[in-house]
């Protein structure tokens, strides 16, 4: 009888160390390893891998759970992002699949186009943006702009726990706002659908065919200027 597993290993990419201990595994034991999607980023100049790898997969593993642990190391990631003047202006509701009432209602909220995918995903999570300073209630402009890098910390530290994290902004905001009662005064920012990767395997023609979709980034001269507006040096 032939079994099935997951691995965060890709064929295409494994040393010849790895490569003898597949072949080990699945000649002595019949055990097949599924390999996963692996999509790192074509850089121009070397960045760390935990940056390279992270990516905004649509394909989740349904079967797959993510553990308490694994979610608490989220949460602390988010926590440990930088802010302005240390305020910390975020908050985020979490949607585990496992409560399957928030779960739904949360799913219900995103675009059709965003469901179709999301509903794999374990959890969901809600990013909100306070829009004044806690200290003295006036306007903190910077208050998305913390609370985006604090979810770009939740990305990758999922990225290294192997998971992957998807952001989205197609939601119903007003919807989202009345449904779980949240204060005017936060900003919703977006959902973050994260889960474990679906096995190539086991993934549909087409769902395949937008996995394999090529990352692309403007070059470094587009994006960065030197002294001035405008000034291209790179």
């Amino acid at each position: 009888m032939e079994v099935q597993f997951e691995s965060s290993w890709n064929p295409f990419e494994l040393n010849l160390k790895e490569v003898k201990t597949i072949f080990i595994i699945e000649t002595t034991l019949n055990i097949k390893i599924a390999p996963l999607m692996k999509k790192p980023a074509i850089t121009e100049q070397p960045i760390h891998p935990i940056l390279g790898d992270r990516w905004s997969s649509r394909a989740y593993d349904p079967s797959q759970f993510v553990s308490q642990e694994s979610l608490l190391s989220l949460m602390e990631a988010a926590r440990w992002s930088p802010s302005c003047m240390g305020d910390q202006p975020w908050q985020f509701i979490v949607f585990q699949k496992k409560d399957a009432t928030s779960w739904t209602q949360a799913l219900n909220c995103l675009s059709i186009g965003n469901q179709n995918w999301a509903m794999d995903a374990s959890i969901l999570v809600l990013a909100c943006a306070h829009k004044n300073f806690s200290s003295n209630e006036k306007s903190n402009r910077w208050s998305q702009y913390d609370t985006g890098a604090a979810c770009e910390n939740i990305c990758l530290q999922a990225t290294s726990l192997g998971l992957v994290a998807h952001q989205m902004g197609g939601f119903d905001v007003e919807k989202t706002r009345q449904l779980f009662q949240i204060p005017s005064q936060y900003d919703l920012m977006s959902f973050i659908a994260i889960g474990y990767p679906l096995a190539i395997d086991k993934m549909s023609a087409e769902a395949l065919i937008k996995e394999k979709e090529a990352r692309k980034r403007k070059p470094l001269r587009e994006i960065f200027y030197t002294n001035q507006w405008g000034e291209k040096s790179l």
